[in-house]
């Protein structure tokens, strides 16, 4: 399956909207839309996973490089993973957990919350 990355903004932030499959073929993919966001000064940006159906350790890497990346930068990075259910919740959010990085990343359930400042992100 074919990664898709469709770029917006709301309010300050910059939201990576990601379909399809992040592995080692299109993790780069990625990794590109996230730089070429910093590169034109958009420090805040939200990578909406809702729609990734498969992630690799290659996805998690870039999720990991992108938030060293917005940090280095006193940019912030938040993730939007959905939580549908407890058994048939984000493939990224399960992922996550299983590695132990979960923890890294603030998550949101959508793009209203994680592009609201007051917003608290969910738990891990």
């Amino acid at each position: 399956m074919m990664l898709r990355v469709d770029e917006s903004r709301q309010g300050t932030w910059t939201v990576l909207h990601v379909c399809g499959e992040l592995d080692l073929m299109s993790s780069p993919t990625v990794r590109r839309h996230v730089h070429d966001a910093v590169a034109v000064g958009h420090r805040d940006v939200v990578l909406d996973l809702s729609e990734v159906l498969f992630c690799d350790s290659s996805g998690v890497g870039v999720l990991i490089a992108a938030r060293r990346l917005l940090r280095s930068c006193r940019g912030r990075m938040r993730l939007i993973l959905p939580a549908h259910g407890a058994e048939e919740g984000s493939h990224v959010n399960r992922v996550l957990a299983a590695l132990g990085v979960r923890r890294l990343f603030e998550v949101y359930s959508d793009t209203d919350a994680a592009t609201d400042d007051g917003a608290q992100p969910l738990s891990a």
